[in-house]
């Protein structure tokens, strides 16, 4: 008999309840470890390392004293059938991505991500350091766009009393423009490339996690979405043109 997919969590009291103040404790813990990540100035390793860990740390704190050891429903094992998802919704995120990208140049002056600009000019061995940190850094981005939804979803269902397909609609889009708005200043605040294109892709991402449960499996999805996007500048900056020296 094939096991039934254990629900959202923390929206419906399961496994641990989840009351408006707590919500509030845990979006506030997003806010400021964003803030860090984006203010302080460092910017080279390890100090990024540093501010990458914090951002998933400092969350993932709060909603420990929040729900306890609750906090490990947004992670599962992760099997086989696991990383081959993480690798198809990279490859239908970098796909989408690329047709929404297209779609927006007709309409939009679109903003280069600075990151992909310098990694072009990296030797290998400042690669590796740029993408250490990236690592937990992309992690806390699954954190500042889940736990959105699962409050999003809480709200609608709890609150609202909308029905739970609903409520997983209206979370996914609100859950995905949150996470666009967070990248307005890596794209010079371009309100159309962040909420459309960064949103975009953030449903993607998100629908890896409805479809699995499993926080690893859409954060798998995003590390190999972006360090495809890196590796391939870091190609390109090193191939040879030809006619030089």
């Amino acid at each position: 008999m094939k096991r039934a997919r254990p629900d959202f969590p923390f929206y419906n009291g399961w496994p641990a309840p989840v009351a408006g103040r707590g919500w509030l404790a845990i979006i506030a813990s997003l806010v400021i470890a964003f803030a860090l990540l984006v203010l302080v100035p460092w910017r080279a390793f390890p100090l990024n390392l540093v501010l990458a860990l914090q951002f998933v740390l400092l969350p993932l704190i709060v909603l420990r004293g929040v729900v306890g050891p609750a906090w490990t429903a947004l992670f599962r094992r992760v099997g086989f059938m696991h990383v081959a998802l993480m690798a198809l919704f990279a490859v239908i995120t970098l796909v989408g991505s690329a047709v929404v990208g297209i779609a927006l140049k007709q309409f939009f002056t679109l903003a280069p991500n600075p990151v992909v600009n310098e990694i072009g000019n990296m030797s290998p061995q400042q690669l590796v350091l740029t993408l250490l940190p990236t690592v937990p850094q992309l992690i806390g981005e699954e954190l500042i766009a889940l736990l959105p939804f699962l409050a999003v979803l809480w709200v609608c269902v709890t609150r609202l009393r909308l029905s739970r397909r609903a409520g997983v609609l209206i979370a996914l889009v609100v859950s995905s423009l949150i996470f666009g708005a967070a990248h307005l200043p890596t794209y010079d605040w371009n309100w159309a490339q962040a909420l459309i294109g960064i949103g975009s892709a953030r449903i993607l991402l998100t629908l890896a996690y409805i479809a699995t449960r499993n926080l690893w499996v859409s954060a798998g999805a995003h590390i190999l979405n972006d360090w495809a996007g890196f590796f391939f500048a870091f190609l390109v900056g090193h191939v040879p043109m030809g006619g030089g020296d």
